[in-house]
């Protein structure tokens, strides 16, 4: 009973970073997947960087979209990195800083 009670534990926190992974807090806000440039914008403010890392077609390839990457931080020495996609916010990911 202990191993399986251990095994669900592990589980849940594996979980509980992935889901981490997908909101970021600013200030007293909260960003996530999903949003737009805009808000992401309103509640973060000017990012310290803005790369346009190229274009991207649709599914459908009737469309193509520009592929933005935002930088913020440091915030206790990580920086934090937000993918656009089309004006909405698709990946976010941390990593510490030199």
């Amino acid at each position: 009973m202990g191993a399986r009670w251990l095994l669900n534990l592990a589980l849940m926190l594996a979980a509980g970073q992935a889901a981490a992974a997908d909101t970021l807090r600013c200030g007293s806000q909260l960003i996530s997947v999903g949003d737009r440039s805009g808000e992401v914008l309103q509640k973060c403010g000017e990012p310290i960087a803005r790369d346009v890392l190229g274009y991207k077609r649709s599914a459908n390839r009737r469309e193509e979209f520009q592929v933005e990457e935002w930088t913020y931080g440091p915030n206790s020495g990580m920086y934090q990195y937000l993918r656009f996609e089309g004006n909405r916010l698709v990946q976010i990911t941390s990593k510490r800083g030199n």
